[in-house]
C-alpha cells in the first residue's frame, strides 16, 4: 500500500532509499487519495446507505483503494521506467510476498467476522495476476483496462447466467479451505461471484497500473479532465439507457409478482459484488459494486480525477497532514477501523447510528487521524505496513545477491 517517488516523476529503488530521503521523496497527494478513500471506506460501513457520506463513497471508494493498489504497483517496479533484469525479479518477489500477505490478512479479517465486505483477499489475488504485466507501459496497460472494462462483465454475465449462489457479497475465510467444496466456494467467489470479483475489479487495478507508469506531476490537470469525462460517459451513460431509453421499466416488468419496486431501486443503487442475470439490461446499471461496464468506467473516472486532485497538494503538506498520514498508513487504518467496528459490536452499532448517524463516521476518522499522526512522527510506517514492507524485501534481497 505504500508508494515512493521523486517529485519529479522518476523512482528509485526503495531498498536504495534511506529513510529521510525516502519521506522527503514520497508523493504525499496519494497518500491523500489513500487517505479519502480509507474515510470513504468508513462513511460506507457506519452510516445509512442514503445518507451523503455513504451513498457518495459507496463503490467508489473501493475502487479508489483498487486504483491507488495498481499505482503501488507500478511505483514498486520503477515506475515511468520498468525495472529489467534482477531489479524486476527483485520486484515481482516483493509484490508476490505482498500479495500472499494481504490474502491471508483478509482471510484472517473474515474469519473474525468483522461487520463489513472485506477486500483484502481479493486484493492478493489482483496482486498476483499484475505480476505478469509488469512490463508493460501506459499505453498498454490503459488498452487492457478499457477492454477488460467492457469485456470482463460481458464474460461475468455469461459465466454466471447458469451459476445458482445465495452468497451475495460473499468473501472468503479460512474455513473455505476445509474441504473442496468450501474451497471452490472460495475460489469461484474470489474469481466470479463474490463482493469484489477479481474479474470485474481487475479493470481497476489496470487504471492504476497504467497511471503508476506516468509522471503524475505532470498531468495531473489531465488527470482531472480525463477522470472527470469518464465519469460522466459512465453514470451519464447508464443514466440515459435507464431512463430516457426505458432501462428502468424494463427491469420493473422482470420483477417477481408482489415485490415492491423499491426494492429494485436499492438494488440499483448498490448491489453486493455483481449484478444479476435477469436481463441483460442490468449491464447498463451503473450502481455501486455492480461490475458493469458503465459502474467500472464512472467509478474509475471518479477514482483518476480524485487522485489528480489530490496531486496539486503536494506542497500543502501541513494542512493535509491529518488526512496524509490515514494514507500513509491505509493498510493499518483499513484493518484497525474494522476491528474497533467488530470490538463495539453491531447492536450498539446499530443503536448509535440511528440515535446519531453522523457521529461514528466523524469519530473513527478524528480518532484514526489522530493515532496515525502520532504514529508517524514517533514510529514512521504503520504496524502493518512496516511487517509488509520487511516481510517482503527480505527475499527480495536474497535475490539480488
Amino acid at each position: 500500500m505504500e508508494a515512493t517517488t521523486h517529485l519529479t516523476g522518476t523512482q528509485q529503488s526503495p531498498e536504495q532509499e534511506s529513510p529521510k530521503r525516502g519521506h522527503q521523496a514520497r508523493l504525499v497527494g496519494l497518500d491523500v487519495a489513500r487517505g479519502l478513500a480509507v474515510f470513504g471506506m468508513f462513511a460506507a460501513h457506519v452510516m445509512p446507505p442514503t445518507y451523503w457520506p455513504s451513498s457518495l463513497a459507496s463503490g467508489r471508494a473501493a475502487a479508489l483503494f483498487a486504483v491507488l493498489a495498481g499505482v503501488s504497483i507500478s511505483l514498486l517496479s520503477g515506475g515511468s521506467r520498468p525495472h529489467a533484469g534482477t531489479r524486476m525479479r527483485t520486484s515481482r518477489v516483493r509484490i508476490a510476498v505482498r500479495a500472499v500477505l494481504l490474502f491471508l490478512l483478509g482471510l484472517g479479517l473474515t474469519t473474525l467476522q468483522v461487520p463489513a465486505m472485506v477486500i483484502l483477499a481479493f486484493y492478493g489475488v489482483l496482486f498476483l495476476l499484475s505480476i505478469p504485466l509488469l512490463r508493460l507501459r501506459a499505453a498498454a496497460l490503459a488498452i487492457l483496462a478499457a477492454v477488460l472494462a467492457v469485456g470482463a462483465p460481458l464474460l461475468s454475465y455469461v459465466l454466471r447466467g447458469g451459476v445458482e449462489t445465495n452468497r451475495l457479497g460473499y468473501t472468503p475465510d479460512f474455513g473455505d479451505f476445509g474441504s473442496l467444496d468450501g474451497f471452490w466456494t472460495a475460489v469461484h467467489s474470489l474469481l466470479l461471484t463474490g463482493a469484489y470479483p477479481v474479474l470485474t475489479w481487475l479493470p481497476f487495478l489496470l487504471t492504476g497500473m497504467s497511471l503508476g507508469r506516468l509522471d503524475l506531476l505532470a498531468v495531473r490537470g489531465k488527470l482531472i479532465a480525463v477522470g472527470a469525462g469518464l465519469a460522466a460517459l459512465g453514470y451519464g451513460g447508464s443514466w440515459i439507457a435507464m431512463n430516457p431509453l426505458g432501462g428502468h421499466d424494463v427491469l420493473l416488468s422482470t420483477l417477481p409478482p408482489g415485490l415492491p419496486p423499491k426494492l429494485l431501486d436499492a438494488v440499483l443503487s448498490s448491489s453486493m459484488g455483481t449484478a444479476p442475470t435477469t436481463s441483460p439490461v442490468w449491464l447498463l446499471t451503473a450502481g455501486a459494486h455492480s461490475g458493469t461496464p458503465f459502474d467500472i468506467v464512472g467509478a474509475s473516472g471518479v477514482a483518476i480525477a480524485v487522485i489528480g486532485a489530490c496531486l496539486f497538494g503536494q506542497r500543502l503538506r501541513g494542512p493535509l497532514l491529518p488526512v496524509s498520514s490515514v494514507g500513509a498508513l491505509a493498510l493499518t487504518s483499513y484493518a484497525g477501523h474494522l476491528l474497533v467496528l467488530k470490538a463495539v459490536g453491531a447492536e450498539r452499532m446499530g443503536q448509535l447510528i440511528a440515535e446519531h448517524p453522523y457521529v461514528p463516521w466523524l469519530a473513527l476518522m478524528v480518532g484514526t487521524a489522530v493515532l496515525t499522526i502520532g504514529w508517524r512522527v514517533l514510529l514512521g510506517r504503520g504496524p502493518l505496513e512496516w511487517a509488509l514492507h520487511h516481510a517482503s524485501t527480505a527475499p527480495a534481497r536474497l535475490l539480488a545477491r
